[in-house]
């Protein structure tokens, strides 16, 4: 059995020495989990990429001139999509493992770290979580950029997503607490004509806000006036903090203003009530769940909002939070959802003759990818292996010693695999990750500089 093609050197030269727009790779002998409701799961398959593109999923695939990458022994699935994740952060990495609340994060991070950041702080933060999903599998992540203190600070984020190939979301919201220049949201006109003037590119741009005034104003919380800055810029909208009583009274009220849509993620979504619910369901507004962040910090309920989702006929994205208290992958947020769920689905109907509504290792994986994208705005480029979608997707050791033997993919991945397992990730049919290493990284470099920016934060009193 060959498992050696994504540990090749010769081979990733192969690939790197043919021009992007003309390369064509044949991944070969893989079980496919393509996550493309009409396709399904494809065992002993081939996977065809030309340019950036998958063009054909299917047994027995013409190689004509493509690079051909063994893939017996693996899984070929779509790389995971982070819907929600504060990446300026990261060089603070569980400085605050056992946060007690919402409040402690908010005082430490929000009004404290945050109010010294300098634009290169924000480009080392950014950059270290970028790679950090990749290495983890995640192609797509969407950074809700909530300290752009200057259009410095906008511009070290953006460009930090973009110097590392990530499919990168850019979701922009000003700074809660501290001095800063005020130019949000005006100066997102200038942020989408110098870096998002195409449609065809890794990178995509956001307005990010809050759901309510109660932590940080009223200037930063959504409403008619951020709604039109948004639909005026043609750009999607992320909503954080979206918890309990207030949050379900400003839903109900942004759906008699007409500013609910598919366009608009609600982040969280802990604790709303049932009417706010049928609200975001009738809408179609998009919902973006954090597990390990509702259940550790203690969010609202601190119960990860699937069931309610599911009911009002939303299927959720996933993403991370918070790197100062929380994971960094996704693995972790699919089975931490997965166990809560089915937990609380027996437990509710123990006793009874009711039988649990248990939710799915396809599900999860469902929201980890396909919903994922779609609640990005992008569920036609990626999210799912389906011919005319962006080459996105990850190469999966299935025979390896926490793995094997090769039973069930799906299950393979979400509750066998993690980091280590990926040999191969493609963002966009360009490798960025291979044997097991993230590609084109001086890690003693970046090394250096997490731990110089970390200690110029730490020892800088808060502004």
């Amino acid at each position: 059995m060959n498992v050696n093609d994504t540990t090749s050197a010769a081979v990733l030269d192969r690939l790197r020495r043919r021009p992007a727009d003309e390369r064509r790779i044949l991944f070969t002998g893989a079980a496919i989990v393509t996550m493309d409701p009409a396709l399904g799961v494809l065992h002993d398959a081939d996977l065809l990429v030309e340019g950036d593109t998958v063009v054909a999923v299917g047994p027995d695939l013409d190689a004509g001139d493509a690079v051909v990458v063994d893939a017996t022994g693996s899984v070929l699935s779509p790389g995971f999509v982070d819907t929600h994740r504060h990446a300026w952060e990261t060089q603070l990495r569980r400085i605050m493992p056992d946060v007690d609340d919402l409040g402690a994060y908010v005082v430490s991070t929000l009004a404290g770290y945050a109010t010294v950041y300098r634009p290169e702080d924000m480009y080392t933060g950014t950059r270290l979580a970028a790679l950090t999903a990749i290495d983890s599998g995640i192609t797509t992540m969407l950074d809700f950029s909530h300290n752009a203190r200057t259009p410095e600070h906008s511009d070290a984020a953006i460009e930090a997503l973009r110097d590392t190939g990530i499919r990168g979301v850019h979701a922009s919201m000003g700074p809660h607490f501290g001095d800063w220049d005020k130019q949000w949201p005006g100066d997102l006109s200038r942020i989408r004509e110098q870096y998002f003037s195409s449609d065809d590119q890794l990178l995509t741009l956001r307005l990010a806000t809050l759901a309510t005034d109660e932590i940080a104003g009223p200037a930063l919380a959504y409403g008619p006036e951020l709604a039109r800055v948004a639909r005026d810029l043609g750009i999607g909208v992320s909503v954080d903090a979206v918890f309990g009583a207030p949050s379900s009274e400003a839903i109900l009220r942004w759906a008699e203003e007409g500013i609910l849509s598919p366009d608009v993620t609600l982040i969280h979504a802990t604790g709303l009530t049932p009417e706010a619910w049928k609200a975001m369901g009738e809408t179609g507004t998009t919902v973006a769940l954090a597990p390990t962040s509702d259940a550790q910090i203690g969010l609202e309920t601190a119960i990860p909002a699937v069931d309610e989702a599911l009911s009002a006929g939303i299927r959720p994205g996933l993403s991370i939070d918070v790197e100062v208290a929380l994971v960094s992958d996704m693995f972790t947020q699919m089975r931490t959802l997965h166990a809560i769920q089915r937990m609380r689905a027996v437990n509710a109907a123990h006793g009874t003759d009711r039988q649990p509504r248990r939710i799915t290792t396809h599900d999860v994986l469902d929201f980890a990818t396909l919903q994922g994208a779609r609640t990005n705005g992008l569920e036609a480029v990626t999210g799912s292996l389906t011919p005319g979608k962006k080459a996105d997707l990850l190469v999966t050791r299935a025979e390896d010693l926490n793995n094997m033997p090769l039973n069930d993919p799906i299950g393979t991945i979400v509750l066998g695999s993690d980091a280590r397992n990926i040999t191969a990730v493609f963002v966009g049919g360009e490798p960025r990750k291979w044997n097991g290493h993230v590609l084109d990284v001086d890690l003693p470099a970046l090394r250096r500089e997490v731990h110089a920016s970390r200690e110029y934060v730490l020892n800088t009193p808060a502004a």
